[in-house]
């Protein structure tokens, strides 16, 4: 079992940049693609990009893609979220999230993951 721990989020203005950062622990030697969501108040828990175990496949969601990256260190069992030109759409609660193995296509729906963490605010101000 793996636990995660997401930090970096904050306010900032609409334009600024956050990264947010997710770290791992427990079986962190298992191979897992880690995803990041987003939840804003009264919305669904919606998709904002994944990686694969290796680090060499990345998916976004069109909200996101191009502003965004998500990236990950392996030997810190650690993964990232650089957010950049943010908007205030952007607002929400910020989820890391771990899936065993490899995928063909990139996990979209929470329910395609096996481990959450707990969340971080970011807010961004116009």
């Amino acid at each position: 079992q793996a636990q995660l721990v997401e930090s970096g989020g904050g306010l900032v203005q609409a334009g600024g940049s956050l990264r947010l950062s997710c770290a791992a622990s427990g079986r962190t030697s298992m191979s897992y693609a880690m995803g990041w969501f987003r939840q804003a108040p009264g919305k669904e828990r919606e998709f904002v990009a994944v990686i694969n175990w290796t680090g060499r496949s990345t998916y976004y969601a069109d909200s996101v893609k191009g502003r965004f990256t998500i990236s990950r260190d392996n030997a810190k069992d650690t993964v990232y979220l650089q957010m950049n030109s943010l908007k205030p759409e952007d607002t929400a609660v910020y989820y890391c999230a771990a899936r065993r193995g490899s995928y063909v296509s990139a996990p979209q729906k929470p329910e395609e993951y096996d481990y959450w963490g707990q969340g971080t605010q970011v807010t961004v101000s116009s």
